[in-house]
């Protein structure tokens, strides 16, 4: 019996949303035989979770009622190494403690990650600094920074979750081809 008050008093739980990875790709004209290793993307702790963030000029809060399926960093890391696949332009693409045989590692901080509300608009911003580390010697080979903007057509978790899996995609084709055109 006390458990179940417990759980009356949380509230339902939140609505849980994934984002895709891209399916096809344009026209790659780059591939690589190198293996890359795709750690896990770091991020600030306020993107460090699975709460869908919404920002209002400097002010932080998270959308109620809703969460990504994981970490967002471990979501991006998934999605990155799924776009990586699809693109089948690379030789091996993974995460740490997958043995491969590591030629290049893709270090990811997700910047931004949100929906914004700041001066009446309404966009999903997606920002991801990546770095080509070469794993033989240690040098970082090239760094970027990727960036897309979506405006979100609702206030709701689904038009958010749309918008900012729209921007993901965007951000995840320049990533993969860009890095495909480096190693």
């Amino acid at each position: 019996m006390f458990m179940s008050g417990c759980a009356a008093l949380q509230g339902p739980a939140p609505e849980t949303y994934d984002l895709s990875a891209p399916r096809e790709l344009p026209r790659l004209n780059a591939s690589t035989n190198a293996q890359i290793l795709v750690p896990e993307s770091t991020a600030l702790k306020a993107l460090d979770s699975e709460r869908i963030v919404v920002t209002t000029g400097s002010r932080v809060t998270y959308y109620p009622g809703a969460q990504w399926p994981d970490r967002l960093p471990r979501v991006i890391q998934a999605k990155t190494i799924q776009t990586f696949e699809a693109s089948r332009r690379a030789r091996a693409v993974g995460r740490p403690g997958e043995g491969l045989s590591i030629d290049y590692q893709l270090l990811t901080e997700a910047r931004a990650f949100q929906f914004d509300t700041g001066d009446g608009e309404r966009m999903a911003r997606v920002e991801i600094y990546a770095k080509i580390l070469n794993d033989r010697n240690g040098r970082v080979v090239a760094a970027k920074l990727f960036s897309a903007a979506v405006p979100v057509q609702a206030d709701s978790a689904a038009a958010i979750v749309a918008s900012l899996d729209a921007a993901l995609n965007q951000v995840l084709v320049e990533l993969v081809q860009w890095t495909l055109s480096r190693v």
